[in-house]
């Protein structure tokens, strides 16, 4: 089981993800998963519409769709660098790629919004 937890230090809030895993005879197992696809931050806009923002800042390393593509829940929307880890960003929803705000390279905040699925 997978537990999100927002820890501050400072003025900046990071985003950690903490698993319960159990020994067995010497060796570590962890527990199946429930959902493999970590929770992105999503709002909904007037119309239907969905917004993502990024849970974090970092660097945008891939963005994987396209404006008028049409994703699934889980799908992978883009990818951030944050402390020289990848994050994949995946869509909470089915839908149609409405607008995609940043580009590979750009670095974001949390909280800005990176893609919206109407």
């Amino acid at each position: 089981m997978i537990k999100v937890y927002k820890v501050k230090i400072g003025e900046k809030v990071y985003e950690v993800e903490v698993e319960s895993v159990k020994e067995i005879n010497g060796t570590i197992s962890t527990p199946a998963p429930t959902s493999s696809t970590p929770a992105p931050v999503a709002s909904a806009l007037a119309g239907d519409s969905t917004k993502v923002e990024a849970p974090m800042q970092g660097l945008v390393v891939s963005v994987d769709v396209t404006v008028g593509a049409n994703v699934k829940v889980g799908d992978t929307l883009l990818v951030l660098e944050a402390m020289k880890m990848e994050n994949p960003i995946v869509s909470p929803v089915n839908g149609v790629i409405q607008s995609i705000t940043v580009n590979k390279g750009d670095t974001v905040d949390g909280g800005t919004v990176v893609v919206t699925i109407a």
